[in-house]
């Protein structure tokens, strides 16, 4: 079926009338070349004109039409040029055959110009075979039919008859229906459907089209040279034996301006060949009988019309795959760079090696995780499992996934030398679908994710284990008390000792959650930095811890020495909480009977941040627990008089982190602890609000 619509009916009755007057008047040409004084002429163009007629119509719904339209034509114009009834039935019989064996062959054997739109895409050098063949069958077919009724009349009939009758068709049928589907198909894409119909300059201009204009003075040569040696051969020179030099010319034309102007070519100089034979001029013309002499004619133009289309269309369709093969590349390589970007962008990292271990390729993202000038080879990193095991070579994840096992979501430890922290990577590896024995390996650092993990699980079991000693010291005196099983309301064991007790656990565990609550609030509450006064946010923490109730020991309410502190950029409520906790352990950490001494600077560290130490006179921190202190839920003095949950100084790390600063603790000189952490300066860029969700920074 065609790949188009079916045109309007209107279209194609003018295209059905426009066919009819050009196969009429090809008739009445034929018709007017005999020769020996028999109804057999020297050209047929009537088949031809047949051929592409309804080759052109074949997806018409008025395809019939066409076809009995070319039927009576035929009789007409045989009855009208003398020709007997009785042979008039029969060359119409003949004529409709050859144009239905040539079309039904042609479909079978070049199907995609067939199905395609009304003029298809006569392109290969297999068109032409097929074209040829169809030829061949329907002219042979014709002749049978044209001899029968020539043997059986008055008209003398030879073998030799038929074999002229069959070669002028076959030429007729080669060279007109090449050159018609290559102008259809040409002008039909130059000039749409809707479009105003071309000129005949115009027209002619189209076809010639595609000479470049850097090679019109080669195209004149070729026409003054095809112009000169035809009128050498044929008119000056005729007794020479030159036809077969006459070749060259349409070679030229073949190889260099392409089928459309080589079947013009070939047309145009076979039909002038046949012209000087007929009446009487070049080499053919000395052939005595006038059969052979038309059969000598004929072979020559068909010999020329194939050699001259085979060339031209191999020309084309080498160009062709030239072209589609050059757009291929042009598309892979497209693909490719498409592609080398994607996998540059990626935020994983992706690296190829083979089944030695070499890395055959690492994007980015893999250089900066190995180290963009380590080492080649997978085997060249210490590769351990998460509880410090070597990898062996075969259970390396790329020699798994060459061995055909399914890799993904795997843990592996990368140990780097140096204070360098460990990391652990998720690596997925695939094998590629090559000879040569390589594995995609895609992997990305989870080692905030796994310690986040990690934390994540010691923080559950640390809140259940606070949380249920309060609970349980509430269940139970609340179960005394229940019971009444008290003693003295007010000794040891009392209601009074029982109520104390659960008001200490139910403050306990309100701490706890407050802390709890406080530690998921610094690590994922937005950040809203902004410029702050740093010394009325430590004035008003003073103040607020320095405030004791009536009747309390004065000589406990600390001592502040606040110095001269510098603007920051920071989320003020989280600020606030950091100067709260810091300033409240050094408050809470001083020994018994000793008044708090805090003292509070601030000073430039570098370009665009501020240092801000906390320094007091308490009780210290124990040796060896200086980084300790700051992980969840670690207490430095166990035991003493000193409760707490153990998150104050993590929550502290996380606030000071996710403003990209650093927070660490030393001993002060003459006792106690000096606290200090650093803080983006007013005037440098906002941070990113998400900080480092991933975790703290090491």
């Amino acid at each position: 079926m065609p790949d188009g619509p079916v045109r309007p009916g209107g279209a194609a009755l003018r295209r059905t009338a426009a066919f009819a007057a050009l196969y009429a008047a090809a008739m009445l040409l034929g018709r007017t070349g005999q020769v020996g004084g028999t109804v057999l002429g020297l050209v047929w163009p009537a088949a031809g004109a047949g051929a592409v007629w309804l080759l052109a119509q074949r997806h018409e719904r008025s395809r019939w039409l066409d076809a009995s339209a070319l039927t009576a034509i035929s009789l007409v114009v045989n009855l009208a040029t003398g020709v007997p009834l009785r042979l008039s039935v029969s060359f119409t019989a003949a004529n409709l055959a050859q144009v239905m064996v040539f079309l039904w062959i042609f479909a079978r054997l070049c199907p995609d110009v067939w199905n395609g739109r009304r003029w298809g895409d006569f392109s290969r050098v297999r068109h032409l075979w097929g074209l040829l063949a169809g030829a061949l069958c329907g002219a042979t077919l014709s002749g049978l039919i044209a001899s029968a009724a020539l043997g059986s009349s008055a008209e003398h009939w030879s073998v030799l008859t038929t074999t002229v009758w069959t070669a002028r068709n076959i030429v007729s049928i080669v060279v007109i229906t090449a050159l018609g589907l290559r102008l259809g198909r040409l002008l039909g894409s130059r000039f749409p459907a809707r479009a105003r119909p071309p000129s005949a300059r115009q027209a002619a201009r189209e076809a010639l089209g595609r000479v470049p204009g850097r090679r019109v003075a080669e195209f004149l040569t070729l026409l003054a040279v095809s112009a000169a040696a035809y009128t050498v051969t044929f008119r000056i020179s005729h007794d020479l034996p030159l036809a077969f030099l006459l070749i060259t010319v349409t070679v030229w034309a073949a190889v260099r301006f392409g089928t459309t102007f080589a079947a013009l070519h070939i047309l145009v100089l076979g039909t002038a060949a046949i012209a000087f034979t007929l009446y009487g001029h070049g080499p053919f013309a000395s052939v005595a009988s006038p059969s052979a002499r038309v059969l000598v004619a004929q072979v020559f133009v068909g010999m020329v019309a194939v050699v001259g289309l085979a060339l031209a269309l191999g020309r084309d369709e080498r160009e062709s795959l030239v072209g589609q093969l050059t757009a291929a590349q042009r598309e892979t390589s497209e693909q490719a760079g498409m592609l080398s970007a994607i996998v540059d962008s990626m935020h994983d990292a992706l690296t190829v090696v083979d089944a030695d271990g070499r890395f055959v390729m690492r994007n980015p993202a893999a250089r900066r995780l190995l180290g963009g000038t380590g080492p080649a080879t997978a085997g060249a990193y210490d590769l351990c499992h998460l509880d410090g095991t070597p990898i062996s070579r075969e259970q390396m994840p790329y020699m798994l996934a060459l061995a055909g096992r399914e890799v993904r979501d795997m843990d592996v430890l990368v140990r780097t030398p140096g204070p360098v922290e460990n990391r652990v990577l998720n690596v997925s590896a695939t094998p590629l679908p090559t000879g040569d024995r390589t594995a995609v390996v895609v992997f990305h650092d989870v080692t905030a994710e796994r310690r986040q993990r990690d934390e994540l699980t010691a923080f559950a079991g640390v809140v259940a284990h606070d949380l249920l000693n309060p609970l349980t010291t509430i269940d139970g005196w609340a179960q005394v008390l229940a019971s009444g099983r008290t003693g003295d309301q007010d000794g040891p064991g009392g209601t009074r000792d029982g109520i104390e007790r659960i008001q200490r656990a139910s403050a306990r565990m309100r701490e706890l959650i407050q802390d709890l609550l406080a530690h998921a609030t610094a690590r994922d509450a937005l950040l809203t930095p902004v410029p702050v006064d740093l010394g009325q946010i430590v004035r008003e923490v003073a103040a607020a811890r320095g405030d004791l109730p009536a009747g309390a020991d004065d000589e406990r309410t600390p001592v502040f020495r606040i110095g001269g502190l510098d603007a920051v950029r920071a989320d003020r409520a989280l600020l606030r909480q950091l100067l709260d906790n810091l300033v409240g352990n050094a408050v809470k950490y001083t020994a018994p009977g000793e008044r708090p001494d805090i003292t509070v600077t601030s000073a430039a560290e570098r370009p665009g941040w501020i240092r801000v130490e906390i320094a007091d006179r308490g009780i210290g921190i124990p040796q060896g627990q200086h980084e300790a202190i700051f992980e969840s839920f670690h207490r430095a003095h166990e035991g003493g008089p000193y409760s707490g949950s153990g998150l104050g100084l993590a929550i502290c790390k996380r606030i000071v982190e996710r403003h990209g600063g650093t927070i660490g603790v030393e001993d002060n000189p003459g006792g106690g602890s000096r606290f200090h952490f650093t803080l983006p300066a007013a005037d440098a860029p906002a941070p990113d609000p998400s900080g480092p969700a991933a975790g703290p920074r090491q």
